[in-house]
C-alpha cells in the first residue's frame, strides 16, 4: 500500500505541472490582458477628466494621446510582465509549492484571502446539495429497483427526468417568481445567505434564517441531479438482484430484507461509495455561476467568472491550481475507498 500511495503521489506532480503549463501558455496568447485593460482604463479616465475640465477654458483635448511608453512599462513591471514567460512560470510554480497564490490585480488582496471570503457561499451550496442529493437518490433508487416496472417506478422516473431536463437557473428563476415575491408569494428571501441584522439574532434564529435563505438555491441546484444518481442506484441494485448468489440465498430461506441488506446492499453500493470523495469535494469547492447570479450569492463561481473577464490571472491560475490539486486528491481517495469497500481488490495486485 505504501508503494502504491507513493507512486500515485509522485504521479500527481507532473500532472499538476502539465495542467498549469498548458493553462499558463494559453493565457499568454489571450488578447486584452491586465496591462492592456489598465492602460485602456487610465486612458479613458484621463480623456473623460480632460474633456469635462477643459470645456470652457480653451484647453485642447488630449485624451486620445494615451499613456507614454514609460507609463506602460511601469504598468508591465507592476504586473511582472517585464520578465520572460519562462521565468514568470518558474516563479509561479515555486510560489504555488509554498501555497503562495499571489495577489489579485483588481481586488488588491491575496488570492487565498479572496477564496476564503467566497467559500462560505460555495460550501453552503455544495455541502447541502451533496447531502440532500445522496439522502434522497439512494433510498429512492433502491425502492425503484425493488419495484421495477411498477407505477411508482414509472411515475418517479418521469418526475426526475423532467427535473433533469430543466436547467438549474431556469428553475431558480421560476422559484423566484413563484415564491420570492416576483408575481405570486413572498415566502423566501431573494438574495444572500443571511438577513440584515443576522448577527443580533439568537443562535437558533440565526440557524433558521440561514436555512431559510438556502431553500430556493439548494432546490434549484439539486433537482437536476436526482435523475443521474437515482438511476445509477437503481441499475446497480438491479444488476446485483439478478445475480445467481441472490437466488441461492433466497433458496436457502433468507427473507427479502435479509438478502437485500446482507448481500445485495454492500455489492451494489460499491460504485456509489467510490464516487463519494470526488463528488463531495467537487460540490464543496466549486461554485455554480448561474445559481449564484440568480440568487445574488457571491461565491467562487462568480469570482472565477469575473476574474476571467478582467484577466485577473493570479485569481484564475490560483483557483485552477487549488481545484486541480483537490481533484487529484479526490481521485486518490476514490481509489482508496474502492479498495476498502471491496475486499476482492488489494494494493498488492495493483502494485504488480
Amino acid at each position: 500500500m505504501a508503494a502504491y500511495l507513493a507512486r500515485r503521489v509522485l504521479l500527481m506532480v507532473p500532472t499538476l505541472l502539465g495542467i498549469l503549463l498548458v493553462s499558463f501558455t494559453i493565457i499568454q496568447f489571450v488578447p486584452g490582458g491586465p496591462v492592456e485593460q489598465l492602460v485602456n482604463e487610465l486612458t479613458h479616465r484621463g480623456a473623460a477628466g480632460e474633456a469635462s475640465s477643459g470645456g470652457g477654458s480653451g484647453v485642447a483635448y488630449r485624451g486620445a494621446q494615451g499613456l507614454g511608453p514609460q507609463e506602460v512599462e511601469a504598468i508591465r513591471r507592476l504586473y511582472g510582465f517585464d520578465k520572460p514567460a519562462i521565468e514568470r512560470f518558474a516563479d509561479m510554480v515555486v510560489r504555488y509549492a509554498r501555497f503562495d497564490l499571489g495577489d489579485s490585480y483588481f481586488h488588491h488582496r491575496s488570492v487565498l484571502g479572496l477564496i476564503a471570503d467566497k467559500l462560505p457561499v460555495s460550501v453552503s451550496l455544495g455541502v447541502w446539495s451533496f447531502l440532500i442529493l445522496y439522502a434522497v437518490s439512494i433510498p429512492l433508487g433502491i425502492r425503484k429497483a425493488l419495484q421495477d416496472g411498477s407505477r411508482f417506478d414509472v411515475a418517479t422516473s418521469t418526475l426526475i427526468l423532467v427535473g433533469y431536463a430543466i436547467p438549474g437557473f431556469v428553475l431558480g428563476l421560476l422559484l423566484l417568481v413563484l415564491f420570492g415575491g416576483g408575481s405570486f408569494w413572498q415566502v423566501f428571501p431573494l438574495r444572500g445567505l443571511t438577513s440584515e441584522g443576522w448577527e443580533q439574532l439568537p443562535w437558533y434564529a440565526q440557524v433558521l434564517d440561514y436555512l431559510w435563505h438556502l431553500v430556493l438555491p439548494i432546490t434549484a441546484s439539486t433537482v437536476g441531479g436526482f435523475a443521474v444518481m437515482t438511476l445509477l442506484t437503481k441499475n446497480s441494485f438491479l444488476e446485483e438482484i439478478r445475480k445467481q448468489y441472490v437466488l441461492t440465498a433466497r433458496a436457502k430461506g433468507l427473507t427479502g430484507r435479509a438478502v437485500l441488506y446482507r448481500h445485495v446492499f454492500r455489492n451494489a453500493m460499491i460504485p456509489l461509495v467510490t464516487g463519494f470523495p470526488a463528488a463531495f469535494i467537487g460540490m464543496f469547492f466549486t461554485g455554480s455561476l448561474l445559481i449564484e447570479t440568480t440568487f445574488s450569492l457571491d461565491g467562487l463561481g462568480l469570482l472565477s467568472y469575473q476574474s476571467v473577464l478582467r484577466r485577473d490571472y493570479p485569481v484564475v491560475m490560483g483557483t485552477l491550481y487549488l481545484y486541480t490539486l483537490l481533484g487529484l486528491l479526490a481521485k486518490l481517495l476514490s481509489d482508496l475507498s474502492y479498495v476498502l469497500v471491496d475486499p476482492r481488490i488489494g494494493f498488492e495486485s495493483v502494485d504488480r
